[in-house]
């Protein structure tokens, strides 16, 4: 008898109903943190920001922390700040959690999403409709700044991306069509509010 290779568990959806946290991920503009607030909204989940609680982890923000550390720092402390979250999951508080861009692309935090059996989400555009995103916003982005960097950091990192459990496409939708979209496919139950 022959055993199978088990799937990657961050690439494996969860059984309906049963999942006590789910991740998106995403290039930059992806939509993942608006969608996650939404997501969590509908679900009555926890959401949290991983680029957020790095920078409260930090005590400063993140292009703070790329121009006085560099970004292997800020790698550090996103590894450090996912392990901690990850330790304080449990069933009966699910949570969304929105990575940063970059976050994916790293061996270390998908073991760890792997170890923790959370799906991950790929939330994706294609990269001329992220770029014009990021230039309609009021964020600082320290990896946005060329055209042509930008779009050949998003090819390096779709080849992680693509070990996702789930891939959904944003272009053209919104964000409650995205979270309404992943409910519908990850088979998750959506919050029962009280009349």
């Amino acid at each position: 008898m022959t055993s199978r290779p088990r799937p990657h568990p961050s690439s494996t959806p969860p059984a309906a109903g049963s999942a006590r946290a789910v991740v998106l991920i995403g290039f930059m503009a992806s939509g993942k943190t608006s969608v996650g607030r939404a997501l969590s909204h509908m679900l009555g989940w926890t959401f949290h920001d991983l680029d957020a609680r790095v920078e409260a982890q930090e005590g400063r923000s993140i292009p703070q922390i790329f121009r006085e550390a560099g970004e292997a720092h800020f790698r550090h402390a996103e590894r450090e700040a996912l392990s901690t979250l990850l330790k304080e999951l449990s069933p009966s508080s699910p949570a969304v959690i929105a990575l940063g861009g970059g976050a994916f692309a790293q061996s270390e935090i998908r073991r760890l999403l792997a170890q923790a059996g959370v799906p991950a989400v790929w939330l994706d555009a294609p990269h001329e409709e992220l770029w014009q995103r990021c230039l309609g916003e009021a964020v600082d982005r320290p990896l946005a700044r060329n055209q042509n960097q930008f779009r050949q950091l998003y090819e390096e990192r779709r080849k992680h991306y693509t070990e996702a459990a789930l891939h959904i496409h944003t272009n053209g939708k919104d964000v409650a069509e995205i979270a309404e979209e992943l409910i519908g496919r990850l088979g998750l139950n959506r919050h029962l509010k009280e009349k």
